[in-house]
């Protein structure tokens, strides 16, 4: 049995390692291999293929210049903007009610899954 650490089973950094990262330049093109990088104090972004390639090029970009931006102010951890957050339900999905009510389910007062 997987043990829960912060809310994510151990398990999923084994699958997080398994999947093809792929570099992205700061014109949003895919570059290849994550770790690839020819500058190493500040290196290129680094997202899953499906996710970078589900992203617009501009999207892309803005996740890319975001990084460099603040890769050169020092900081070595960048969060991705809000369209190129990898999200998946199995770790991060949760359900909340939109609306206050009586409990009973209604057309206009349904639960929603919101995804971080």
């Amino acid at each position: 049995m997987l043990r829960k650490a912060k809310g994510k089973s151990v398990g999923q950094l084994k699958q997080w390692l398994k999947e093809d990262w792929v570099r992205i330049d700061s014109s949003g093109n895919i570059k290849g291999k994550c770790g690839t990088s020819k500058d190493k104090k500040n290196p290129d972004r680094c997202l899953p293929r499906a996710k970078a390639q589900s992203l617009s090029k501009s999207e892309r970009a803005s996740t890319a210049k975001k990084k460099k931006r603040e890769g050169s102010k020092g900081k070595t951890v960048v969060a991705n903007t809000p369209k190129a957050k990898v999200r998946k339900l199995s770790v991060g999905g949760y359900v909340a009610r939109m609306n206050k009510g009586c409990g009973a389910v209604m057309d206009d007062r349904r639960k929603r899954t919101k995804y971080l």
